[in-house]
């Protein structure tokens, strides 16, 4: 949920639209910097550096304008319309899940983007090379206006059942790590960190094997197992690197998947995902695809710690789809 900031929106009748997401655009009026912000990303620890972001961001020459958002289809929303009034960026100041939401908007068009890392994880903004400290990533963002440089990266698309799309930026989960979202969700307490940990004990409780069909670019996959999972980039999770060799500018999806593993082999999998040596246990595959589709009955995909809905779910690979200011 991306916490409301009020500020100047834009306002202004909508016309036109998008076919895929049905969303209204408004005509191109106007050049400025469109500022997507989560307070409570990082456990709101970077809350008080707002107001320096958005000074270092103003340097570019354009006007700064902090988007209003009460939830995270607002969020989308507020891009969207961002983006079709003439936005030069849209810029996404917290975790994987504020990217999420501004690429939906950005992606595939003309309009620049910026990440300032402010979430647990900024798994995307560092495969691609963002800088960590707050501060310096929305001075390099106002340089790269400045300078009118940019650099291209991939995105993936995916398309569900009903024919809905959504991008993301990082990496789908299919597997263990979906239920655990899922079950997270679900669950009001205990808050923070605690829930997600708990999630993790109450599915490897009752932790199954499913039976999968995984298509990538043609070949087709049936196996048995617990972890399956699309990369863009090498991490989710804030440096879980799933699958370690993944790169945003290849043109290619990175897929991993394993032969069932039991509880307590998954349990002794898990630590070593940090350094990505997962891959080398005979039991897991990676592949690199342009295409991937995953089936299987009782799952429910998350992209960018995000939800999708149930699998199954198609995966493509669109090279350069975003601009990314940095």
């Amino acid at each position: 949920m991306i916490a409301s900031l009020r500020s100047a929106a834009i306002a202004c009748p909508l016309t036109g639209g998008d076919p895929d997401r049905g969303v209204p655009f408004a005509a191109v009026t106007s050049d400025f910097i469109a500022v997507l912000a989560n307070p409570s990303a990082g456990r709101g620890r970077h809350r008080g550096l707002l107001p320096g972001v958005l000074q270092a961001l103003g340097t570019a020459g354009h006007t700064v304008r902090l988007l209003d958002a009460g939830s995270s289809a607002e969020a989308e929303l507020a891009c969207h319309r961002a983006v079709a009034d003439g936005a030069a960026a849209v810029v996404a100041v917290g975790g994987d899940g504020t990217v999420h939401r501004a690429l939906q908007a950005v992606a595939g068009q003309e309009a620049g983007f910026g990440v300032v890392p402010a979430g647990t994880g900024n798994d995307f903004a560092s495969a691609v090379g963002v800088p960590h400290d707050p501060l310096k990533a929305a001075e390099a963002i106002a340089g790269a206006l400045r300078d009118q440089r940019d650099h291209r990266f991939d995105l993936a698309r995916t398309r569900d059942a009903r024919g809905e799309r959504r991008w993301f930026c990082a990496v789908l989960a299919g597997g263990f790590d979906a239920l655990v979202n899922e079950r997270a969700n679900r669950m009001r307490r205990p808050s923070g960190p605690r829930r997600y940990d708990l999630a993790i004990l109450l599915e490897l409780a009752r932790l199954r094997a499913r039976d999968y069909t995984v298509h990538t670019d043609g070949a087709v996959h049936h196996l048995r197992g617990e972890i399956v999972a699309v990369g863009n980039c090498p991490s989710y999770g804030g440096g879980l690197r799933i699958v370690p060799d993944a790169d945003p500018a290849d043109g290619l999806l990175d897929v991993i998947f394993a032969t069932t593993l039991g509880r307590a082999a998954l349990t002794r999998l898990k630590p070593r995902l940090r350094n990505g040596t997962h891959v080398t246990d005979p039991r897991v595959t990676v592949l690199r695809a342009r295409e991937v589709r995953i089936e299987a009955e009782g799952i429910i995909g998350y992209a960018d710690g995000e939800r999708l809905g149930p699998l199954p779910v198609e995966v493509s690979c669109v090279p350069g789809a975003v601009r990314l200011l940095r």
